[in-house]
């Protein structure tokens, strides 16, 4: 399950991972745009963490509906499975757009893989409360047009909480350490609440092994990055020292050996 190279020049991307396949090697895919990435990390595995009741308990005098934003969504499975766990909704009530389901959420997803986003579209049973498009995030031209024209349509200048699922080692390999501070700040700028699921250092490796045996060239940073180690406490580091936000709470850590950590802006 090998994927085309994504077309542009940077990479936010939802997908990674370490850990041997079965079957064909799944592929070097240099933005984590792996085109089977839920079947190797089920979005149950991050979803089971988070409890019950957590926007109702971030915003329990919300009146109007909030506003989420999923950076490297790849295909949408977690984007869906985050969306019905936030709003309450379960796995058995499969019904497409049940009554007021999207009065509370609303939620933007975005990937820099067009054949993802499309897979996502197609496949979306909250259209009217989920959209997907393809972006990368990296590119400013880009980016700060589109989500501007999305936070007009609801009177909103940002997002109440914003999603970054394995998505960090692929900005940081793409990007350097300077795109890595780039793109949290830029989150931090965008969202009150911010969920991140930072890959661990031995997945980095994982990545350059998957390139190398591939005949790949690679990562054009991975050895001269100085941000390495414990991501986790690193990325912690980043966003409460540098960007503005404090650490609400930890989740634990899935299967795969990553912290999800919950960050709230400090500022205005």
């Amino acid at each position: 399950c090998g994927s085309p190279p994504a077309r542009g020049s940077s990479g936010k991307m939802a997908a990674p991972m370490s850990g041997g396949s079965r079957g064909p090697e799944p592929g070097a895919a240099p933005y984590g745009n792996f085109p089977n990435y839920s079947r190797f990390h089920p979005p149950e595995g991050r979803v089971s963490l988070l409890p019950q009741g957590l926007l109702r308990s971030l915003f329990p005098a919300a009146t109007r509906p909030l506003l989420g934003l999923d950076v490297g969504c790849n295909s949408g499975e977690l984007s869906v499975a985050l969306y019905q766990h936030l709003v309450g909704l379960q796995e058995s009530n499969s019904s497409p757009e049940p009554p007021g389901a999207g009065k509370e959420l609303n939620l933007l997803c975005c990937d820099i893989d067009p054949e993802l986003i499309r897979r996502a579209q197609q496949s979306s049973p909250f259209p009217a409360s989920i959209s997907f498009a393809s972006l990368d995030i990296m590119d400013s031209g880009a980016r700060e047009p589109f989500l501007s024209s999305y936070l007009e349509r609801f009177g909103r200048s940002s997002f109440d909480i914003g999603f970054c699922m394995s998505v960090t080692m692929w900005i940081h390999l793409n990007h350097g350490d300077r795109g890595l501070l780039e793109f949290l700040a830029l989150l931090a700028s965008l969202c009150t609440f911010l969920l991140v699921e930072p890959q661990p250092w031995k997945c980095y490796r994982a990545a350059a092994r998957r390139l190398r045996r591939l005949g790949r060239d690679d990562f054009e940073h991975f050895r001269s990055l100085r941000i390495n180690g414990d991501m986790a406490e690193s990325v912690t580091r980043i966003l409460t020292q540098e960007c503005a936000m404090e650490l609400v709470r930890s989740f634990g850590s899935t299967s795969w050996d990553r912290s999800l950590l919950l960050f709230r802006s400090t500022g205005a």
